[in-house]
């Protein structure tokens, strides 16, 4: 086990600076093995927990005393107990704070301990040579959680091991690259200074030197611009001075990435547009993938099998290789084998969901499914006003005929996001009013898909024909969930944001249904303002839609269930529903037009599942190894373990 520190102070001494009278956690190491693919490799995943570090006789305490001591027991294990489960939104409590320092520190202090005893470590007998520490280690800062890691590294590489700042610095920098994930404000963590002066005081000093030498740079290349300085500052002025994470994790490290192009482009041009203008080499762009053992072979096995008649299986390891599909796109046989397996595919799902919710499922619907996180940007809303438009136009004139839908939206809340929560409750009241209207039949079906998972998901993406990725253009950083889908032959339908970008580019624009603003739309309405009422006023559909929302038709207990979501729609939108909802109606005809032509929607699917390879984790990590890291991947095959080796 090993000690984390907490709380304390920091003493200069002429000997070096201490950090002393601190509370000790003890950080328990837990291996995961993980095995590759038919390589005879097995890495192992690191995890830990938290433990107090003291054990206690019973004898020794009287009764009040062991109560005291259980419960400074459990302070210290709730460490590790639970994480917090907040996504896109930065919460500033303590116990989050110390959950990020405890996992960084007790790595850290893994990674250095292993560097010491290895034969890169170049001891002489007083201390270790660390010259060739960032050729053998490398730290992935993934979002600003593990940000720590920078003034922990200097912290070491100062007070331990007694290195002169700039050298520590270059070898912290060298070290540590940094992989933003996200563009929305209230995502970036900016942790209060009195937190962190009473929770880690000497890694504060150490941030503030890090900043002040940063700024002192900045000022060398722009002499009296204050603004600048202040925009680019890792201590952030004001009522609540506070520590920018990501500003730290930037000067911090050799390289920037995003996680798809379009997001790279604006973590360049407006998220670090000041850090890009000084260090434009140090960005870059790494798209994000998914591996095709899972989200193929496993959760697919029966569209794996009519790949693998065709072309082989050489692709589960090179998944560029399913572009030789597109020699399959006009084969009849194999058009029908793809719908098979998806019809296959989509009575094992129908058969679980009426099991699950008691609901009778059309499995020759189309299965319109929209699965992620509950959030504003990732408009559920949009997706439950078209649903609610679908409902209307077959309650007004039910003899015409219509595509049969099956809805199905599925994601989870943070526990302290109000309007997420009332997103789900409105998903479930639609649901409860359209699965019970005689009118409707099966014709229109609304499904929530609770507690989703990877283990849900597994089973919803391959029965899925129509993916829906409609984030407002510029908030998505990119998107995995779009690639799973691709990959398992449902059709894309998505704005120009995050990976479907690149999607598109890979399977061209006519094998997706592309709608509403692009970046630069989105950038200029901004600009100008947007005005929801201008919409609700000129729509009827939409107007009808919230108006329903709002009157408490799909809340007839409760008339007034809904008013904050409208109130917000109406007048605090940040991510401009209303300004993408006729595209969005208008792009569903268009979905629902190729539906009930089935042979050239078969063929749009196999073009997709062709032009999916770009989208494999194999190429992520591979360009991480050579681009970021320095490494690359070895030539050498690893003979199983009964086979000796040369």
């Amino acid at each position: 086990m090993l000690p984390v520190h907490f709380y304390g102070r920091v003493d200069h001494t002429p000997n070096g600076v201490k950090w002393v009278d601190t509370q000790v956690i003890l950080a328990m190491p837990y291996d995961t093995p993980v095995p590759g693919y038919k390589n005879n490799t097995v890495n192992t995943m690191r995890l830990w927990s938290a433990k107090a570090p003291n054990d206690f006789n019973l004898e020794e305490f009287n009764v009040g005393d062991y109560i005291q001591a259980v419960l400074d027991r459990n302070l210290a294990e709730n460490i590790s107990r639970v994480l917090y489960p907040n996504d896109n939104f930065f919460e500033g409590k303590e116990l989050r704070l110390k959950q990020e320092y405890f996992v960084v520190a007790a790595t850290l202090q893994d990674i250095i301990r292993r560097f010491k005893s290895s034969k890169f470590g170049c001891r002489d007998p007083v201390r270790t040579c660390f010259e060739t520490f960032p050729d053998k280690v490398a730290i992935q800062l993934n979002d600003t959680h593990p940000a720590l890691s920078i003034p922990e590294l200097m912290r070491i590489f100062v007070d331990v091991e007694q290195m002169e700042w700039d050298k520590a610095w270059e070898i912290t920098k060298r070290t540590c690259a940094y992989t933003n994930h996200t563009v929305l404000p209230e995502a970036l963590e900016r942790w209060p200074v009195s937190m962190f002066e009473k929770l880690l005081p000497r890694h504060l000093e150490i941030i503030y030197i890090i900043n002040q030498k940063h700024l002192d740079y900045v000022a060398s290349l722009f002499p009296g611009d204050v603004d600048r300085l202040r925009r680019m500052s890792v201590v952030e002025e004001g009522d609540c001075k506070r520590i920018n994470m990501a500003h730290l994790c930037v000067i911090g490290s050799h390289a920037v990435n995003g996680v798809a192009q379009i997001h790279s482009e604006i973590v360049k041009n407006s998220v670090f547009k000041d850090f890009y203008d000084i260090e434009p080499e140090k960005f870059q762009n790494k798209t994000n993938g998914i591996t095709p053992r899972r989200w193929l072979l496993l959760c697919n096995p029966g569209l794996s099998e009519v790949i693998v008649e065709r072309i082989g299986e050489d692709f589960l390891t090179d998944l560029s290789q399913l572009k030789k599909l597109l020699d399959f796109v006009n084969d009849e046989a194999f058009i029908r084998d793809v719908a098979k397996v998806k019809q296959e595919n989509k009575l094992k799902f129908s058969a679980y969901l009426e099991e699950q919710y008691k609901v009778k499922i059309n499995a020759s619907s189309m299965f319109d499914v929209h699965v992620k996180r509950i959030h504003e940007y990732k408009r559920q809303l949009l997706n439950c006003l078209h649903i609610i438009t679908l409902y209307n136009r077959i309650r007004k004139d039910p003899k015409k005929s219509y595509v049969p839908r099956t809805v199905m939206i599925g994601g989870k809340a943070a526990p302290g996001y109000h309007m997420a929560k009332k997103i789900i409750r409105l998903i479930t009241a639609i649901g409860e009013i359209i699965n019970n209207d005689p009118y409707i039949g099966d014709r229109l079906k609304v499904i929530f898909l609770e507690n989703y998972r990877v283990s849900l998901a597994e089973k919803v993406i391959p029965a899925s024909d129509l993916s829906e990725q409609i984030s407002t253009a510029g908030t998505e950083a990119s998107g995995t969930g779009n690639m799973k889908f691709m990959l398992n032959g449902a059709l894309t339908i998505g704005t120009m944001d995050g990976a479907n970008v690149e999607m598109a580019e890979e399977a061209g624009d006519d094998n997706l249904f592309i709608f509403g603003m692009r970046v630069d739309d989105v950038e200029a309405m901004d600009k100008k303002g947007y005005n929801a009422k201008e919409y609700y006023d000129r729509i009827p559909e939409l107007k009808q839609a919230i108006d329903q929302i709002n009157n408490g038709f799909f809340s007839p207990n409760d008339p007034s269930c809904f008013h904050d979501v409208v109130n917000m729609l109406m007048y605090h939108d940040r991510f401009k529903v209303f300004a993408d909802y006729e595209a969005y109606i208008k792009s569903q005809g268009q979905v629902d037009q190729l539906y009930m032509n089935p042979r050239e929607w078969t063929k749009k699917v196999i073009k997709n599942i062709a032009c999916s390879g770009k989208f494999s984790s194999d190429r992520t990590i591979t360009e991480y190894a050579r681009e970021i890291w320095g490494v690359e991947p070895s030539a050498v095959k690893i003979p199983p373990p009964n086979i000796p080796r040369e």
